[in-house]
Order: structure tokens, then C-alpha cells, then sequence
């Protein structure tokens, strides 16, 4: 599923036009990242937590070459789903 196919469900089960149902769904993807980016947790009940996490520094390995790989320290955005979702 891609963003264009929640739009047109959100049209679809809204019964509204296109457009309002795409600045909807742009508005809350907005007001996600900018929670995120502020290293806020999104929790939302019956599907998951979205958090922000710290990236220790580390190796890697190049699965293909063998080569390691210097992983730099930095954030990542972690997902746990919640426990309605695990059900399914």
C-alpha cells in the first residue's frame, strides 16, 4: 500500500473529494515527522508506537564483499507494534 491508495481510501470511507481526503492524510504525515524530528514517541492505540531511538557506533559488514563498514552514532526511528496489531 502506498500513499496514494490510504488517500483514495480516505475519500472512499469519508465520502469526500480527492483533494481534501490527500491534504488530510499530507497533514497527518506532517504532524507525524514533526513529532519525530522533535524526538517525540507517536503512540497510536490498537496499531503501534513510533519512537525515536540513538544509533550506537559500530561495524558492519558488507554482506556482499566481506568489507566492514564504520556505522556512525545517529537516530533511527524504531516501530513496535501494538498488541491488536501482533493479533492479526
Amino acid at each position: 500500500m502506498i500513499k496514494a491508495d490510504i488517500v483514495n481510501r480516505v475519500a472512499e470511507v469519508a465520502d469526500v473529494p480527492r483533494v481534501k481526503a490527500a491534504l488530510a492524510v499530507d497533514t497527518i504525515f506532517n504532524s507525524m515527522k514533526g513529532a519525530l524530528q522533535a524526538g517525540k514517541r507517536i503512540e497510536l492505540r490498537g496499531f503501534g508506537v513510533f519512537q525515536v531511538r540513538d544509533r550506537k557506533k559500530g561495524v558492519g559488514r558488507n554482506p556482499k564483499t566481506g568489507v566492514e563498514v564504520m556505522i556512525t552514532p545517529g537516530k533511527t526511528v524504531r516501530f513496535k507494534p501494538g498488541k491488536e496489531l501482533k493479533d492479526l
